[in-house]
């Protein structure tokens, strides 16, 4: 099992193609459903296993739906560059892709760490506050 810190440096490798993006972007989700004891659904939504892993993940979890347009920015970036891999755009493409993920990743290891994270989009309040006061109290 890969775990978050694996993952993050992954994420921010500066050489990631769409293939490899939108596999990081499963294995963040993977690590979501690993955490929580649950067995990672092979099926696919949309086309996209990216999309069932994130339905399977908002059963149980009503905020994790909170990045449900995250994951389908993936998909539809992984389409974009797929099927046009020579667009004047690709660069601005791989990175608003590059974007998501990062996005993605970050939710998910923030609702990891704090479980309230996301019941309003993906602020990260509750985790600066907990910084924050560490901080004060040090």
């Amino acid at each position: 099992m890969t775990t978050l810190a694996e993952l993050g440096a992954a994420v921010e490798a500066p050489d990631l193609d769409a293939a490899a993006m939108l596999a990081l972007g499963e294995a963040v989700l993977e690590a979501w459903h690993a955490a929580h004891e649950r067995t990672p659904t092979a099926e696919q939504r949309e086309g996209f296993r990216l999309l069932a892993l994130h339905r399977q993940g908002a059963k149980t979890e009503p905020s994790f739906n909170a990045c449900r347009e995250t994951c389908r920015e993936l998909a539809w970036h992984y389409n974009l560059l797929t099927l046009e891999p020579d667009h004047a755009e690709r660069e601005q493409r791989l990175a608003m892709m590059r974007f998501a993920l990062r996005h993605l990743f970050l939710f998910v290891s923030g609702k990891l760490e704090q479980a309230g994270l996301g019941d309003f989009c993906c602020a990260s309040r509750p985790l600066r506050l907990s910084a924050k006061e560490q901080a004060e109290s040090a």
